[in-house]
């Protein structure tokens, strides 16, 4: 696993304890297309909006990253060798403040509210604090979707502002590296 991230994560739902080994990948073209196809839900739609229409534009949002200059990282989340969701930062400048957003989706809705989500962001964001020297990373999430709250608050980031935009109540939060 040279150059990944992992985690072991125990879970106890009171009648056993669950076991998963949480890894975080490097993104390709195909995982590309396979979370623009399951991030389009409308499960996930609701709570989490998407920058690319078309797989075409996703692809060619991931080419972006790939550049010397890129100012966007991203990774796949993956669970016992299943690949369940991305997380990734973008706007990456260390002359503005925050220095980077976060974002994250597991897309498949049988691994939510497992944790997986929390252990994801939690060697993600210490990866990119890491990697780019970033000084804080901030995070926007509608106010009504709270797990994303409580994932972030569970990695620290401490909510700045509450505000409306385009008739949607949504949070901004922030993280100290």
């Amino acid at each position: 696993m040279a150059g990944h991230r992992a985690a072991i994560l125990f879970n106890w739902n009171f009648t056993r304890c669950i076991f998963m080994i949480i890894t975080l990948e490097t993104r390709t073209a195909d995982s590309v297309r396979t979370y623009f196809e399951k991030a389009n839900r409308p499960e996930i739609k609701q709570v989490l909006p998407q920058k690319a229409k078309t797989v075409e534009e996703a692809l060619a949002d991931y080419e972006e990253t790939l550049l010397p200059n890129a100012t966007s990282f991203g990774q796949t989340v993956y669970v016992d060798g299943k690949y369940v969701g991305d997380v990734w930062c973008y706007c990456i400048d260390m002359d503005d403040e925050p220095n980077c957003m976060l974002s994250f989706c597991i897309f498949e809705l049988e691994y939510w509210s497992k944790g997986i989500a929390t252990s994801a962001v939690n060697m993600f964001i210490k990866n990119v604090c890491e990697r780019y020297n970033v000084k804080t990373i901030g995070a926007f999430t509608f106010a009504h979707n709270n797990a994303s709250i409580r994932v972030l608050e569970k990695n620290g980031f401490v909510v700045i502002e509450e505000f409306e935009e385009d008739g949607v109540l949504s949070k901004y939060l922030q993280y100290e590296c």
